[in-house]
């Protein structure tokens, strides 16, 4: 066991080491290819400085977030000469448009399946008006209907939404979808693997979904093939490749759990033993994940499929997979049939990063700006833009209780001290943040004024808002989001307020978080 062990992490080591050498070989052969070219032509040198000066104003108009454009002409400006042509080769050498071309055909082909279960959107804008412009953008545009008869299970912690999802998978049917950012071998995903292997050898349609990179360092490179010994169909989204290319920032972050179309679970949790506290790597590890069950729990089942049909020759039908195709009692009468109550209503959504659409991000600047009384805010990264800054800065401004939970010890340092930077202007607009003294708080919840809560994949950083792919729920007039509250509320006493003394740097000390700002889009 312990040769074979031993074995494994060399082979993984191997693969890692040469990815990460052919890349750093690449950025070298480039640098030294132009830099030779520039100085022995100097008619080379004036057609870069040329080209530099050409990419600097397709950057200034480019609809793209002010942040990445202050990054791209502050490199200009630092390499004239050798910039442009970077920028060029990033972002060219990119399969970005035939992935685009994809999802929007999946996105295409399983709109109408959306609303399967019925439309309750006019019944939500007559009961909750102030909750129209939230609902008709997620719905009119984004493509992601209200939903009633959904019961909603809030799961405060790792170790709650380990057991209920182990009891979940139990009573699978007839098939089990995930799709996670990182799986790592471990007494959380070898219990689940269990399952799910006596399941697909019972005749369930059993998936997986997982991303290269976030699993680059946790799973052997041929953990399909390991997967599909056991009966399970796995799509491995985006490989990692030796390619510099502006595609590899485009990852899976979302995690779904799909069992029958008629429960599923979302949030934070990735399938890994420090998400359980069973392995302690910063601190307690602080999560939190929901779980629907009912006519919710439909639009993940299809938010997954849509990105599982971004496998080669797979091509599903999204209706047959709808759980009450048999069912001939009225939608409206299915909530009393099927034992489930309308607690509020539900409006799962997700967010790629391919259109350039930011859903996550627009969801959450309607929470912080709808606010009246307060607006409470677990992340575990604090990386945001202008735009997001202000929203915050603005509520608290006018009166509106803002606090954020962030994490007291941090997996990344360099995204730490760039986090904390954005602490003093908070603070000073009157914004509470708060460290989460007992170890890592990975969490994303927003919850507002009683009414209104979402909880998902989707950190409060660049990456998530505008790279990844992630999803959420959004949850209205819900009593679930008193159990959001209570958990924020309760997580506060083990947590430390931070104050503008505690801000305090020299001028040394103020620079370098100044100069990881200019980087912020590229964490």
């Amino acid at each position: 066991m312990i040769i074979n062990r031993k074995k494994w992490l060399n082979l993984l080591f191997r693969r890692k080491a040469l990815v990460i050498f052919a890349l750093l070989v690449q950025i070298f052969l480039i640098i030294i290819l132009l830099a030779g070219v520039s100085i022995r032509f100097q008619y080379s040198y004036l057609f870069l400085h040329f080209l530099s000066i050409i990419v600097s104003i397709h950057v200034i108009n480019k609809h793209e977030k002010a942040g990445y454009k202050l990054t791209w002409i502050f490199l200009i400006l630092l390499f004239p000469f050798l910039g442009g042509i970077l920028y060029i080769f990033f972002n060219t050498l990119s399969a970005q448009k035939k992935l685009k071309k994809a999802l929007d055909r999946n996105i295409r082909d399983s709109r109408e399946a959306f609303f399967l279960a019925g439309n309750r959107i006019d019944e939500l804008i007559e009961e909750h008006p102030e909750f129209r412009t939230h609902a008709q953008y997620l719905q009119n545009f984004a493509g992601f209907p209200v939903f009633a008869n959904t019961r909603q299970v809030y799961l405060d912690s790792g170790e709650a939404f380990y057991r209920k999802v182990l009891e979940e998978l139990e009573k699978a049917q007839r098939y089990i979808f995930m799709e996670f950012f990182i799986l790592k071998e471990g007494v959380m995903l070898n219990s689940i693997l269990d399952i799910l292997e006596r399941k697909a050898a019972a005749g369930l349609d059993i998936r997986i979904t997982y991303d290269d990179l976030g699993c680059f360092f946790t799973l052997p490179e041929d953990y399909p093939k390991k997967l599909a010994q056991k009966g399970i169909k796995c799509f491995v989204f985006n490989p990692f490749r030796p390619i510099v290319s502006s595609l590899q920032n485009n990852r899976d972050h979302r995690k779904i759990i799909s069992i029958d179309g008629k429960v599923a679970f979302t949030g934070g949790l990735n399938l890994a033993d420090e998400y359980i506290n069973i392995v302690e790597r910063f601190g307690h590890w602080k999560d939190a994940a929901i779980m629907l069950e009912g006519d919710g729990a439909w639009a993940l089942t299809l938010i997954f499929l849509q990105m599982w049909n971004l496998k080669a020759g797979d091509k599903d039908d999204y209706a047959s997979f709808f759980p009450w195709n048999d069912n001939i009692i009225e939608h409206t009468e299915r909530g009393v049939a099927e034992g489930y109550e309308t607690w509020g209503y539900v409006q799962p959504y997700a967010d790629s990063p391919i259109n350039h659409e930011f859903v996550g991000e627009h969801v959450y600047f309607k929470i912080i700006n709808q606010a009246k009384k307060y607006v409470y805010i677990n992340t575990p990264y604090l990386i945001i833009d202008d735009n997001l800054l202000s929203a915050l800065t603005i509520a608290a401004k006018s009166g509106v209780d803002v606090r954020i939970i962030t994490p007291h010890r941090w997996d990344k340092w360099i995204v730490a001290i760039t986090s904390r930077s954005y602490y003093r202007r908070l603070i000073r607009a009157g914004v509470k943040v708060y460290e989460y003294t007992s170890g890592f708080n990975h969490g994303k919840t927003f919850v507002s004024d009683d009414i209104i809560a979402t909880v998902g994949t989707t950190n409060l950083d660049f990456r998530s808002l505008y790279l990844h792919f992630e999803c959420g729920v959004l949850l209205y007039a819900s009593e679930s989001i008193s159990a959001i509250k209570e958990d924020f509320l309760k997580t506060l006493p083990v947590s430390k307020e931070i104050t503008l003394k505690d801000c305090d740097r020299n001028a040394f000390q103020r620079i370098i978080p100044d100069i990881l700002r200019i980087f912020a889009p590229l964490m």
